[in-house]
Order: C-alpha cells, then structure tokens, then sequence
C-alpha cells in the first residue's frame, strides 16, 4: 500500500510539474493587461496562440497582443462585397475617408484581421478589425487586452517624398520564436531586416540590405523591402524579398546579425513600373509556388523549383529575367492578399467603383 501511495504522490507531483512547464511554455505568458497607445496601424503578422503583431510605423514600435482567438470556427469561404464602406459605416465615416493597410488570416481560427487607419495622414486613428469565416464584422478593441511591445531603434520615421507613405515597417513575419521586421532606418545602409527574439525584450537596429537592381543597374541599400515571406531554398531558411520594380532576391535568415551588411542575391527580375504588395508561399499538385499581389503587373504565380540554381543577376536587365512566371488573368485589381488553408486565399480587390470587395479564391 505505501509503494502504491508513494507511486501516486510521484505521479500527481510529474503532473503538476508537467502542468507548470506548460503553463510557463505559454508565449502569452509575457503579456501584460492593459491598452497599448498606438499612434498608427500598419503591417499585421501571426504568431502561435492567436497572438496579433501590430506594427506602429509613425511610433516605429510592434506591438504584440494576446487575442484570445485560438478555436477553428466555421469552414465557410468569406465573402464582403464593399467592405470599405462596412468598415467606415461602423467608424462614422465613408469608405473613402479610411485605408486598410493590412490583412491577415489568424492560423489558429481561420479568422481574418485588418489595420485600418480612418482618415489619412499623421493624424489618422488606428484601429483593428476581424472578420469571421462566417461573414461577421467587428472592431477588435485594443483596451484591458494581454499584450507586450518593442521599440525599432534608429528606425526611420519620416514620411518618403513619393506618397507620404511611413517605410519605418514595410512588412513582418513570425518564424519559430522569432518575428522578423522589414524597414527604413536612419543609418548609411537603410534599408534593414530585424530579427527580434519573442517574448520581447528588446531590439537592436538590425542588420543593413544591399540589393543589386537589374533594371536601375545599381546596388541600393536604400530601398525598402516591399513584401517578403520566409521560405526554405535547398535546405537554406531564406527571406524571400521583392523591392520596387521589381526584383526579387533571396537573403539567407543566418546572415542578418546585428549591424551585419549582408548582401542580398537577386534571383529574378519581375518588370519594372511595378510595386510588389502581398506575397504568399503555397503547395499545390506537389509544387511550391509563390503567389504575388502588385501593383500594376497583376497576381503573378511563380514556380520555386528553379530559385536554388537560379544564376545571380548581376548586369543590367532591360525587362524580365530569372524564373518565369504566371499572370493570373482573371485575378484583376487585388490589393492585398493571404493564405486562408492550404487550398483557398483570400483576396482585396479595388473595384472599378473605388469600393474594396473580400473575396476568397482557389489556390491557382
């Protein structure tokens, strides 16, 4: 009888013990309750546990936040004819007097998340959405929620000449404990990549990216990142990097140490006139692609079979060089796009009415 008592003590302590490390493995255990103070709503990323990060380009912070949202809901395919106008209609506004700079599914429920900003300029409120597979729309209020935030030092705030647009944070993803922030900064080499360790901590100013422009015929280091995506080329984690008119290059993760000047390998050339906007990684008949949304090339479909042997480009490129690639014909006008499951994408497309429709599509 005492082995038995003594065995079931030794159990229950194992399962206490077993029930504490997974309680402190939590990543929401690092957030704290209370309201974060954003001055701007840009670029979203997901990591585990339903945890939404906020980028804040005007502050040149990300914040994380604990949403709660970790349940699958319905398997239903969204769909919001002029979602613009829904969005302003709930902020006392028209869909003109808002922008929504950013979407993304949550992994853990299939739900979709915008940044919204209503009104334009410096003074414009930030605010967050979410949009259920089942069609139902709702501001995510950022008051008394778990959350942590970071600070980009020598990031740059400063509005660019071209369109007022804030280039501080340009694009962010979470890859293992890690969240990974593309941006302007303030020094000599501008454009960075920041890897920050989660929960946060603190971060460091990034390592600087230098590129070589086929169709500028240049070496930049002042162009921003305009979308990325992590991605493994051969074994290798890489960031998958796509700049204005538009090149795409690939940057091994290992190398962006802090105050590193790594140069990026341009593996093709995309057109010129362009600028590239969303960009997604998918599998499908048992081949990787990568589906991008731009600005005045369409959703192109590319083939990643050939991005390990692709040749470096080095030398002027008068148009198109590296990879070819699909236009997707009948995807016309899609602003913003990502991954809803492993067979569907949703989609932001500008109608012709100026209004913004959400709809969700096959993988092509």
């Amino acid at each position: 009888m005492r082995l038995s008592i003594r065995t079931l003590f030794a159990a229950a302590a194992v399962a206490v013990l077993s029930a504490g490390a997974a309680r402190a493995a939590s990543l929401t255990d690092s957030l704290q309750k209370g309201t974060p103070q954003l001055k701007s709503a840009g670029q979203l990323a997901f990591g585990p546990e339903g945890i939404l990060f906020i980028s804040d380009p005007l502050a040149a912070n990300v914040v994380a936040v604990g949403t709660g949202d970790t349940k699958p809901g319905p398997k239903e395919a969204p769909r919001v004819e002029k979602l613009n106008d829904k969005i302003a209609s709930m902020l006392g506004t028209t869909g003109e007097g808002i922008l929504i700079n950013d979407l993304k599914v949550n992994p853990a429920s299939g739900n979709i998340y915008l940044s919204v900003s209503r009104g334009k300029g410096p003074d414009a409120a930030p605010v967050i959405f979410k949009l259920t597979r089942d069609n139902k729309l709702a501001e995510f209020p950022l008051k008394d929620v778990p959350f942590s935030q970071v600070s980009l030092p020598a990031a740059n705030t400063t509005p660019n000449k071209r369109g007022n647009e804030l280039e501080s944070i340009t694009g962010m993803a979470f890859v293992k404990d890690k969240l990974i922030v593309a941006g302007l900064a303030t020094e000599q080499w501008a454009s960075r990549l920041r890897i920050i360790p989660f929960p946060f901590k603190e971060a460091d100013k990034g390592a600087g990216i230098e590129i070589f422009h086929g169709n500028h015929n240049a070496l930049e280091t002042r162009a921003p990142v305009r979308t990325f995506t992590p991605y493994d080329i051969a074994g290798q984690s890489n960031i998958l990097a796509a700049y204005t008119c538009t090149p795409l290059v690939k940057i091994p993760l290992d190398d962006l140490k802090p105050d590193a000047k790594v140069k990026g390998v341009t593996i093709a050339e995309l057109g010129n006139m362009n600028k590239p906007l969303a960009m997604i990684p998918y599998t499908k008949d048992g081949k990787d692609y990568i589906l991008m949304a731009n600005s005045a090339r369409g959703v192109m479909k590319i083939p990643t079979e050939g991005f390990a042997k692709a040749e470096p480009i080095t030398a002027r490129v008068g148009g198109i060089a590296g990879p070819k690639y699909e236009t997707i014909k009948d995807l016309k006008g899609v602003v913003q796009l990502d991954k809803l499951d492993d067979a569907q994408a949703v989609i932001l497309v500008q109608k012709e009415s100026k209004s913004l429709d959400l709809e969700t599509i096959p993988l092509p």
